[in-house]
């Protein structure tokens, strides 16, 4: 950061230096050689137009109006034809003026607009003789207002693409909670059929058998307690998704996937050409359903990104299962952020979205010794009953 500033700033020197041998050599060449010669010169100013915009315009028209003030006695005296030429130096300023009103805000473009005008039409009218100064006094404003135009459209363009990008966030966003909300759906219509079973069941053998009758009651509460604690880390924030969206995918009838499918999801990616090591530590035991799918959603997303995106043969999911938390990482040796897709799709989105669901957090991005990793930290609750299944 030090070495470009540096730059810039030598940059800024060297155009001040330009802009001297320019006016030293104004006997020698002709006004237009000069306008040229100024606007190559303003490239040098690129360092200092990215860092301080407002001082690169001043700059700018200090050396334009320096060229125009000193060729203007050689041209007077004929030792130089062109006169009209000697005045295309200001559009070495108009250029910078363009950057300014595209990168900085109404007020300051407004007021580097002013001094420009201020500049550059007095310079014109004292410096500028007979048909010259007719030519320039049109000349200088239209290419202003060109400038500030492709100024104006530049800014536009560029607000109107960050807008576009916020739209499809916002889109992607509540896609995937409206997706947890058709899988918390499923989870819910399950949990209640197991305890719609389990209550038939104790209604039947409460008077014959009452152990029987027992274990199903507490199936019951076991599954009753679960499946309210997993709407109360879900529903709160759903609530804020978009009641006017309709879904495009009918809710899937088959049992909701969770961490003990994942051999199965790599067997699949290894059919697309990627192996898949999956690694589990900690004390493995059943999830809250949520948190599960969740899980499992998560490391099928990463594997997804890294057969599509990461141009590798070979990843790793880990999953660890803490007292506390769980925490599942899938790490690649592919392409980084090149080849991720990360900065142009909304997968990570997504991914970031059901973690956050779940007051959990999710870290996506390139390895120092290259690829790609994308780890999740997921809160879990205290243990509440394993559900009994009915017989």
């Amino acid at each position: 950061m030090t070495r470009t500033k540096a730059a810039a700033w030598a940059g800024g020197a060297l155009y001040l230096l330009m802009v001297g041998l320019l006016v030293g050599a104004a006997t020698r060449a002709s006004g237009t050689v000069h306008a040229v010669g100024s606007l190559l010169a303003v490239s040098l100013l690129a360092g200092v137009v990215r860092r301080k915009p407002q001082l690169a315009l001043a700059m700018a028209l200090f050396g334009s109006t320096a060229v125009v003030a000193g060729t203007a006695d050689s041209l007077h005296n004929g030792l130089a034809p062109s006169y009209q030429g000697q005045f295309l130096s200001f559009l070495a300023a108009d250029l910078v003026l363009g950057f300014v009103v595209a990168t900085r805000t109404r007020r300051a473009s407004i007021v580097a607009v002013a001094a420009s005008t201020a500049v550059q039409l007095p310079v014109i009218g004292l410096f500028a003789h007979g048909d010259s100064m007719t030519v320039n006094a049109v000349i200088a404003p239209l290419a202003m207002a060109a400038a500030c135009m492709a100024g104006l459209l530049s800014r536009e363009r560029r607000e109107h693409a960050v807008a576009l990008r916020s739209q499809e966030v916002d889109k992607a966003v509540t896609a995937e909670r409206l997706r947890i909300a058709r899988e918390l759906h499923d989870m819910v219509a399950h949990s209640i059929g197991i305890i719609a079973i389990q209550a038939g069941v104790g209604s039947r053998v409460i008077q014959t058998q009452p152990e029987q009758a027992g274990e199903a009651l507490r199936a019951i509460e076991a599954t009753s307690r679960e499946t309210l604690s997993g709407l109360r880390r879900t529903l709160v924030s759903l609530r804020q998704a978009d009641r006017g969206a309709t879904a495009s995918e009918q809710p899937p009838l088959a049992p909701s996937p969770g961490l003990a499918d994942v051999e199965q999801l790599a067997a699949a990616t290894a059919d697309a050409g990627v192996r898949v090591d999956v690694r589990r530590s900690g004390g493995e035991r059943p999830l809250p359903a949520d948190i599960d799918l969740s899980a499992y959603r998560i490391v099928q997303e990463a594997l997804t990104n890294v057969v599509r995106h990461a141009g590798t043969g070979h990843c790793r999911v880990d999953i660890d299962y803490g007292d506390e938390e769980l925490s599942v990482e899938v790490v690649d040796d592919g392409r980084g952020v090149a080849g991720n897709g990360a900065a142009h799709g909304f997968g990570i989105v997504g991914m970031r979205e059901r973690a956050g669901l779940l007051h959990g957090r999710l870290s996506a991005g390139p390895r120092p010794e290259g690829g790609f990793r994308v780890a999740a930290r997921l809160p879990l609750p205290g243990p509440v009953g394993v559900p009994v299944e009915a017989r």
